[in-house]
């Protein structure tokens, strides 16, 4: 450290370094508090700094054209590599195994890359088997909760995992159907793991409350769960007969299992929610125009820009060992790591505008709305003016 010729220029050199410093991040895990706003501005990482990354992306058992989480995180991944100069690169394991998915963990790390980022929540088999093994890599994992790591794991220093408040955006997304004038709802999940049922118990809630604010009596919801993460005929006959019978929107909950609800749909003229990511584009194009009245979002892409930002900024000590369970961060919709899309909601003008869900979400945040994540009650729990005829699995 350079000296000072005189004690006073030491001391107010001190001062002022305290009055900089700033209090070490809670180890508490999991938080309801996220790791950054968008908001926040890491140090710009220098050419040096960002040459000590090398970035890997895992697939879980889909791939990066999967429409949904592997192509959301390797977008996002390949965005900021891009913009940095940062080397990556991403690996598909060759089937859905924790056995496949360390080899190709153990195969990124071979080949030196030093930073590995895992979307789903079937990458907890092969974080145990390797995060505490490669302390010098540095893993990132998005939906993966302490329930699917267990209990009695503890999570090492080098791996952060970052999960959603699934019930919230489930909830909008059900709110503002029925504002939107639709009484006949569906949801079609995908495999009943945690992150999918809190998509839609808060789906039944926000049906529920829209409902009960309309004061509407006759709004019917049918629920059931796929299975699996991809559509089929058989999930598609299921789908075929909910629109047949008079369900008018759908909110279809698990990887490509919107296509089945999608197809089904496209047969009647009727309506789909998407879900994860905005995927009216991508169910408008395939389908048809109009079809997606909106998505239950969750912020992938904003959690891996923000990692992968504090990584090379040389924060990561911060972040490393937690659980961090992201969900409202401001009142303004877009800040947030639950959302659904300002500019492909089907908003409507003396029904449910943008000016509307606005207020929805300021209340939300105010903690006037509650949005219950009990994943032990059964969707019917959940509904006091709606009618839920809850139809199991269908695999």
């Amino acid at each position: 450290m350079k000296k000072f010729i005189a004690i006073i220029m030491v001391a107010m050199f001190a001062l002022s370094m305290v009055a900089c410093s700033q209090p070490a991040a809670e180890e508490a895990a999991p938080t309801e508090e996220t790791p950054a706003t968008e908001e926040t501005t890491a140090p710009e990482a220098t050419t040096e700094t960002a040459s000590e990354y090398k970035v890997a992306m895992i697939t879980d058992y889909g791939d990066i054209t999967d429409q949904s989480f592997n192509q959301t995180t390797y977008e996002a991944c390949k965005a900021f590599c891009e913009e940095k100069g940062i080397d990556f690169n991403y690996f598909k394991p060759a089937g859905d195994s924790d056995a496949e998915r360390v080899a190709m963990i153990e195969s990124a790390i071979d080949e030196g890359y030093n930073v590995v980022v895992m979307p789903g929540y079937a990458f907890a088999g092969a974080i145990k088997e390797t995060a505490g093994t490669y302390t010098d890599v540095t893993f990132i994992a998005l939906d993966v909760s302490a329930g699917d790591l267990g209990d009695d794991y503890q999570l090492p220093a080098n791996l952060y995992c970052a999960v959603y408040q699934e019930e919230l955006c489930g909830y909008m997304a059900g709110y503002a159907a029925v504002k939107l004038g639709y009484k006949n709802l569906g949801f079609l999940g995908g495999m009943a793991v945690p992150a999918v049922v809190r998509y839609g118990y808060g789906f039944v809630q926000g049906v529920d409350a829209a409902a009960a604010a309309l004061g509407l009596t006759d709004v019917k919801l049918n629920y059931v769960y796929g299975g699996q993460f991809y559509g089929d005929s058989d999930i598609t006959a299921a789908m075929d007969t909910w629109y047949s019978n008079g369900t008018e929107v759908v909110f279809a909950c698990g990887g490509g299992i919107y296509t089945s609800a999608a197809e089904a749909a496209a047969k009647v003229g009727a309506k789909v929610i998407g879900v994860d990511v905005d995927q009216a584009a991508i169910i408008d194009g395939a389908y048809g125009e109009g079809m997606t009245v909106t998505s239950a979002m969750k912020g992938l892409a904003p959690t891996v820009k923000t990692m992968l930002s504090e990584v090379v900024a040389g924060n990561f000590a911060n972040y490393g060992g937690k659980i961090d369970t992201l969900g409202l961060v401001s009142e303004n919709p877009e800040d947030n790591y639950v959302q659904i899309p300002m500019g492909s909601t089907q908003f409507e003008d003396g029904k449910f505008t943008a000016d509307d869900y606005k207020a929805l979400v300021a209340d939300m945040f105010a903690g006037k709305i509650t949005v219950s994540n009990d994943t032990t009650k059964t969707a019917a729990d959940f509904a006091t003016v709606i009618a839920v005829d809850d139809q199991g699995a269908i695999k």
